[in-house]
């Protein structure tokens, strides 16, 4: 059994730093450290790759936070100066996948540089920031499972729990289930098939979509506050999509001369 410590890192008067913030700015600065690395090993513009990054990580973030809002938009139209409350959480992944691809195709055609080289060299520094990053819902109590009285246990405080589980005290940690999983994709796509598959551009962006898509798919069914398309769960449907797309990708790729 474990349990959050609390949302605040750092506390200075009324100004508070926040483990959610800490966490996702370590994430991307682990993220981009290790592209920037990659870049020059490449021989590609490392300048040009950290702009992209930098263009990429603010869209990436404003997406997934209008992704969040807009699929509840019951509870943001009533409470709009919520909206930009980011700190609390409500940031979802998806959205900063759509979002954040949009900016990295628009950039890569301006500053002509190779789409496919370019988003494989970032992919892995995605995978290991999505890993770190998830934490801040575990400081967060958020994005938690069903109950569970597993030896992993979470407890969630009476105030973060749903109405209708208030009832019970330990929750299944999905947020680990899935850092776990990214900690993994990140390992596969980095120590295994980085430069494997350097002379096939795509690739490795295919395996990471791929990779982390079916992890999340099968979290996301343990999870009590899923985005929802009607009676489906909106993470697994981009989910299976993508999964079904990475491998429809890997296969034109294979037979690509």
């Amino acid at each position: 059994m474990f349990s959050s410590p609390g949302a605040i890192a750092l506390q200075f008067g009324p100004l508070a730093v926040r483990w959610y913030g800490v966490l996702i700015a370590t994430g991307v600065l682990l993220g981009t450290t290790l592209a920037h690395r990659e870049a020059i090993r490449r021989g590609q513009d490392p300048d040009k790759l950290l702009n992209a990054i930098v263009l990429t990580v603010l869209v990436a973030l404003l997406g997934a936070r209008l992704y969040y809002v807009l699929f509840n938009w019951d509870y943001y139209g009533a409470n709009p100066s919520r909206i930009l409350a980011v700190w609390e959480g409500g940031l979802a992944i998806h959205g900063g996948l759509i979002a954040g691809a949009v900016a990295t195709v628009l950039y890569c055609r301006h500053a002509r540089l190779p789409l496919t080289v370019t988003t494989d060299i970032m992919v892995p520094g995605v995978a290991i920031g999505q890993a770190i990053g998830r934490w801040g819902n575990f400081f967060n109590q958020e994005a938690f499972g069903v109950p569970t009285y597993l030896p992993w246990k979470l407890y969630i405080d009476p105030a973060h729990r749903p109405p209708h589980l208030a009832g019970y005290e330990y929750f299944h940690p999905t947020f680990l289930y899935e850092s776990l999983w990214n900690l993994l994709v990140f390992a596969l796509l980095w120590f295994g098939l980085r430069k494997r598959l350097q002379g096939r551009p795509g690739a490795l962006t295919l395996c990471y979509l791929g990779l982390y898509s079916m992890g999340r798919f099968f979290v996301e069914g343990l999870r009590i506050d899923s985005l929802m398309l009607g009676s489906l769960r909106a993470a697994q449907v981009v989910s299976f999509l993508l999964v079904v797309a990475s491998g429809l990708g890997l296969l034109l790729v294979a037979r690509r001369k």
